[in-house]
């Protein structure tokens, strides 16, 4: 079997429609730069990545909630296809690249990049979407809790883990330390 045979069954070849005025340099993409400077969000959010939930959601959720605004999950269809054919590939193929081999170390390096800049064109996504009025900030909440609520909401399913519950906590923890952002939230 040629190679062009096993892309054209794998990979779909019907290009996105993407937005021309995306805004890569937002301020969801500055507070995602923010709670990535702490490592132990790094882990947090890649341990939950590892069961299954979106960093992009997670962040999504957690700029809300400093914003004073409640998550309701429902993303853009966009968003979601971005994130499931082009993010994830990436992940997917950056996983299965071997770690431990010194001669992969540059395609791993390049494909983490190219993973990042996916990320970053997803949260633009998210970004552009959420420019849409919303609704009054939450005061049903403490600070604290809304971050929690917010970060549970972004669950990939109904129900949390325990390991999961102690590390929103952690982010929960991280987040509430940061300033809200000066512009509309996601």
């Amino acid at each position: 079997m040629s190679a062009s045979s096993l892309v054209s069954q794998d990979l779909p070849l019907k290009t996105m429609e993407l937005p021309e005025d995306l805004e890569p340099d937002n301020p969801l993409w500055q507070f995602a730069l923010a709670i990535w400077q702490h490592s132990a969000a790094q882990e947090a959010c890649l341990a939950l990545q590892d069961e299954g939930w979106s960093v992009t959601r997670i962040l999504c959720a957690g700029w809300l909630a400093l914003n004073g605004i409640a998550y309701t999950g429902i993303e853009e269809a966009t968003v979601t296809e971005w994130r499931n054919r082009v993010t994830g590939s990436l992940r997917g193929i950056r996983r299965s690249v071997p770690k431990a081999q010194r001669a992969y170390l540059p395609l791993r390096t390049n494909l983490a990049n190219l993973e990042l800049e996916a990320e970053r064109i997803e949260l633009a996504l998210v970004w552009r979407n959420s420019q849409a009025p919303h609704p009054e900030p939450s005061t049903m909440y403490t600070s604290d809790e809304l971050i929690q609520s917010n970060l549970t909401t972004a669950a990939p399913a109904a129900g949390t883990s325990p390991e999961a519950k102690q590390l929103l906590g952690i982010l929960r923890d991280i987040i509430s330390t940061l300033q809200p952002g000066g512009a509309t939230p996601c």
